[in-house]
């Protein structure tokens, strides 16, 4: 009977343990849960319409994740573009918390809170990675009759011109408005969300010139559909040497958009320094480097609290030039 009764209470002190193990993993989910991250698809947020410097950016990062298998799940990408980036990395922020959900940013990341209310700015997410910041033609139909940027200038004091770029208020309006402050010209900004859209607009005739990032228009100057004017970064792109900077021309036009990687605000810092690592790992394949010289980005690499501080300091300074040109609300 002793013996029968021993067995029972040693049955019972055995369960006791197994069902305070049981409900320490079910308290720590999280914890548990973050040591096999990640085991989900991951949702990949494009901010803007295909064919733009942030859609091209991101799918070659996907690409390059497949290539050495450093995500164990799919990676779909998702264009939610409107808005000027709201509709994008609004629903970002709505997956608060959510490890499966990741963007990439773009000028407009910072702008576009600071000119609307969109209901998040750049403090509401987790920041992974800058990877690159990234500089602008400024652009012409092929058979337009302007040859020089000062053939535009002389025009463009007879007569408004249309000049077009992507968001309202993004580092493509600071580089129309500054650059038409420099010059003492009156610029009409128009605004698009998608690069096809602007393009076509140009092509067309509806803009008498544009801003875009090298690596979306490549192809039309190298096919003469269009002529570059002027570079907005500190100095002249090696492959193409004829195209003078703004700078070269006597006009203080040097604004350049951080391309980076972010997450929903609320992940764990487990999560934040698995994307830090995949990160670093991207930027240092071949491939990331044949990117960054394809697409005549300035590479510029800054992981986690570093990338905050960036933030910080190029949100302040886009602040003061959008309100010196009056584009902010009082």
């Amino acid at each position: 009977m002793k013996k029968l009764l021993f067995l029972l209470v040693a049955i019972l002190g055995f369960s006791l343990i197994i069902s305070g193990c049981s409900n320490e993993d079910a308290s720590g989910d999280g914890a548990a849960a973050e040591a096999d991250y990640p085991t989900e698809d991951m949702d990949w947020t494009i901010a803007f319409g295909p064919g733009g410097g942030n859609d091209v950016m991101a799918r070659e990062m996907i690409k390059i994740m497949e290539e050495y298998d450093l995500y164990p799940g799919e990676l779909v990408p998702e264009n939610r573009e409107g808005g000027s980036g709201a509709v994008g990395w609004g629903h970002l922020s709505q997956n608060a918390g959510n490890p499966y959900h990741i963007s990439t940013t773009s000028g407009s990341f910072i702008t576009t809170p600071l000119q609307s209310d969109p209901g998040w700015d750049y403090e509401d997410f987790t920041h992974i990675a800058l990877m690159a910041t990234d500089d602008m033609f400024f652009l012409v139909p092929g058979e337009s009759e302007y040859e020089t940027l000062e053939d535009f200038i002389a025009a463009a004091e007879e007569k408004t011109m249309n000049v077009g770029g992507i968001g309202v208020a993004n580092v493509d309006r600071m580089i129309v408005e500054t650059f038409g402050e420099e010059a003492g010209l009156d610029l009409e900004y128009v605004s698009f969300n998608a690069e096809g859209q602007l393009q076509s607009a140009l092509l067309s005739d509806s803009l008498d010139a544009m801003v875009a990032n090298p690596s979306g228009v490549i192809g039309q100057l190298e096919s003469g559909d269009m002529r570059a004017l002027a570079f907005s970064g500190e100095e002249q792109l090696p492959d193409y040497p004829d195209i003078p900077t703004f700078i070269d021309q006597g006009f203080d036009v040097n604004i350049s958009m951080p391309r980076g990687v972010i997450l929903p605000a609320d992940v764990d810092e487990e999560v934040r320094q698995w994307w830090i690592d995949t990160m670093k790992e991207v930027a240092e394949t071949d491939e990331w480097a044949e990117y960054i010289q394809n697409n005549y980005l300035t590479e510029q690499i800054l992981y986690g609290d570093d990338f905050t501080e960036y933030l910080d300091e190029t949100t302040t300074t886009f602040n003061n030039i959008l309100e010196d040109l009056g584009a902010l609300d009082d």
